[in-house]
C-alpha cells in the first residue's frame, strides 16, 4: 500500500490563515517584497541570527540589550527611528556577519508572529532567494505543509503567489494538492517563470517601491532564484540559517 502523502496548502493573505490547521505543519512565511528576502540575504551573509519583532519600539529595546542591528521598514520606506531598512542589498558581509538583526517590517514579521498565535508546528521562511533550500528541506521533512503569503496589509499580492508556485511547481509530486490557491499560484508561476523580472512592473508592490523609493535594484535581487540559498529557521525566538 502506497503511503499517504502530506498535504499542503497555499494561504493567500493573513487575513485567511484562521481558516488552516498549522499544528504539526510547517509553514514558510513569504514576504518576496522584500521581508524574506532580506532574511535570506542577511543569514546568507554571516548573520549570527535573526530576532523578528512586531514593533519598531520593541526592536529597539531588544538590540540595545543585547548589542545587535535594529532595523525595519514601515510602508516600504525605513521606519522611523531607525537606521536601517528592509533591503536585501544593505546586509553585506562586511556588515552583517556574526551580528544579529532585530527586524520589523509591514507584513512578513506580523504573519510570522501570526503563526506562532496559530499554533504552527514549524516556522521557515521563503523568498525566490532562497528558493531551492526552502522546496529541499519541505520534500526531507514530508509533514503537511501551508504556505503563508504575507501580501500587504492582508490584502492579496502576486509577489508572493508567484513564489508560492514556484515551490509548488518543484514539490508538487511530494504532497497531496486539493487546494484552488495552490493551483493559482503554480498556473501563474508556469506561466510566467521565464520571465519574472519583465513581469514585475505589473506589479502593485513594484510600484510602491521602484516609483516612490527607486529600490529596482532590490526587486531584481528579490526575483532571482538562489542568490542566497539557506534555510532560516525559526527556532526560541530567532530565526537561524540551518546548515
Amino acid at each position: 500500500m502506497e503511503n499517504k502523502k502530506p498535504t499542503l496548502f497555499t494561504c493567500l493573505s493573513p487575513a485567511l490563515l484562521h481558516l488552516y490547521d498549522l499544528n504539526n505543519a510547517v509553514v514558510v512565511i513569504i514576504d518576496v517584497f522584500r521581508a524574506t528576502s532580506t532574511i535570506a540575504s542577511v543569514l546568507y551573509n554571516g548573520a549570527k541570527e535573526i530576532i523578528p519583532v512586531a514593533e519598531v519600539a520593541e526592536a529597539i529595546k531588544i538590540s540595545t540589550e543585547i548589542g545587535g542591528i535594529a532595523a525595519g521598514e514601515r510602508d516600504g520606506k525605513i521606519a522611523e527611528g531607525l537606521a536601517h531598512g528592509n533591503s536585501p542589498l544593505e546586509y553585506t558581509r562586511t556588515f552583517i556577519e556574526n551580528k544579529t538583526l532585530v527586524l520589523t517590517t509591514t507584513n512578513g514579521t506580523r504573519l510570522l508572529h501570526m503563526a506562532l498565535t496559530n499554533n504552527a508546528g514549524t516556522i521557515i521562511t521563503g523568498s525566490f532567494p532562497n528558493l531551492s533550500a526552502v522546496c529541499e528541506y519541505l520534500v526531507e521533512q514530508n509533514k503537511n505543509v501551508v504556505l503563508g503569503c504575507a501580501g500587504w496589509k492582508d490584502r492579496y499580492n502576486l509577489e508572493d503567489t508567484l513564489f508560492a508556485g514556484a515551490v509548488i511547481s518543484k514539490v508538487k509530486n511530494n504532497f497531496t494538492i486539493h487546494c484552488d490557491s495552490s493551483l493559482t499560484a503554480v498556473s501563474m508561476y508556469e506561466q510566467h517563470q521565464h520571465d519574472l523580472h519583465s513581469f514585475a512592473p505589473n506589479l502593485t508592490h513594484y510600484h510602491r517601491l521602484v516609483d516612490r523609493f527607486g529600490l529596482i535594484e532590490d526587486i531584481r535581487f528579490c526575483f532571482t532564484p538562489d542568490v542566497a540559498n539557506v534555510l532560516p529557521l525559526y527556532k526560541d525566538g530567532t530565526l537561524i540559517a540551518v546548515k
